[in-house]
């Protein structure tokens, strides 16, 4: 069961990313500040849910929330910076994006570096714990995936309408058949799918 607030005094926005695994493309982030009363029977972890129903409860999320706002970080910077740092610019540029100002941030994952002067609290798997986190989640994920179909339209030997730049079998042959586009970051390692093959 997903709470709808991590403490009740302050304004009080979740934070996650989307894209920090992938061989391609930005890493996406999303903040959200929710009604302190938000309920919902189908909003979790986007991991959790089908691509219909992330795509649905964006929907929702947006005409209900107090506030959002979805952010990204390329791949160059994230070659420049580490992916680490890349996710948390990306947070930060998402919650400076926000039309209302939080008192308080509630981030995805164990580490986070601060925003200016905010409060923050760091929640393990907290996309399965908070609704804001979750909806921070779904945002970030649906935004990232719409890029990567845009994208994919210029590069599709990649599949990348398919694996959203996530280094799958098929995607990691084509980088080492045909090479990077400019999409790719130049940092990550593509290891050889043959090489993970049982003899």
């Amino acid at each position: 069961m997903l709470l709808p607030r991590y403490q009740h005094k302050l304004i009080e926005a979740g934070c996650d990313e989307a894209g920090r695994g992938c061989l391609a493309g930005p890493v996406f982030a999303a903040a959200v500040i929710l009604p302190e009363d938000f309920d919902h029977a189908l909003l979790n972890d986007s991991k959790q849910v089908s691509e219909q129903i992330r795509y649905e409860l964006r929907i929702e999320i947006e005409q209900r929330a107090l506030a959002y706002a979805v952010a990204s970080v390329d791949n160059v910077e994230i070659d420049a910076i580490n992916i680490l740092n890349a996710s948390f610019l990306a947070m930060h540029r998402a919650i400076e994006k926000l039309t209302v100002k939080p008192q308080f941030l509630i981030i995805d994952g164990n580490r986070f570096n601060k925003y200016k002067k905010t409060p923050h609290h760091c929640i393990v798997e907290g996309d399965a714990k908070y609704f804001s986190i979750a909806a921070a989640s779904i945002l970030a994920k649906t935004y990232r995936d719409d890029y990567m179909k845009q994208i994919a339209l210029e590069h599709p030997e990649y599949d990348w309408h398919n694996n959203k730049g996530y280094a799958t079998v098929k995607h990691r042959e084509t980088v080492l058949k045909i090479g990077f586009t400019p999409y790719h970051r130049r940092t990550f390692r593509v290891t050889d799918p043959q090489l993970e093959m049982e003899l």
